[in-house]
């Protein structure tokens, strides 16, 4: 996916999609929003939900396991999140991975609805859909699994 910014601008109404003033464009100027910025602030949304264990598929989640060992290297709050920004509106995709245990058609109404609340209050934008994929269940004896496969490597 590439990295683009969307520039407001006003139509002729003055207007937003929903008929309302747009917040991103004003009389006194317009405000550019990246899909970066909105991807952000969906992926920090979705993590919040309690149940979610992790965003991305496994290829994702590897690099960004990798990403964060290297000194210096930062959390990708947007692993696993795309974005499509559009002047006023925007539509965001999540791939995710579940507790075990929880209900997953909560879980992404929960998910759905934390988005939507953090996306419009702080961009202004309108989200028309956020789309959710459940790529895996994270069972509690995987964790166990990982920690024993580490002991073995730094004793090898």
């Amino acid at each position: 996916m590439t990295d683009q910014t969307t520039r407001t601008q006003s139509n002729p109404a003055g207007a937003g999609v929903s008929g309302k003033p747009s917040t991103l464009s004003t009389p006194q100027g317009s405000t550019t929003i990246a899909d970066t910025v909105v991807s952000k602030i969906a992926g920090i949304a979705a993590k919040d939900v309690s149940g979610v264990y992790a965003l991305g598929g496994g290829a994702s989640r590897a690099v960004g396991a990798l990403r964060e060992r290297i000194p210096g290297g930062r959390v990708n709050h947007s692993q696993g999140v795309s974005v499509e920004v559009g002047e006023t509106q925007t539509a965001i995709d999540v791939d995710l991975i579940a507790e075990y245990g929880v209900a997953i058609s909560d879980l992404a109404a929960s998910v759905r609805r934390n988005i939507i609340s953090s996306v419009e209050r702080m961009t202004g934008l309108q989200v028309t859909e956020v789309n959710i994929d459940v790529n895996d269940i994270h069972l509690p004896q995987d964790d166990a699994d990982e920690e024993a496969e580490q002991r073995t490597a730094r004793l090898q």
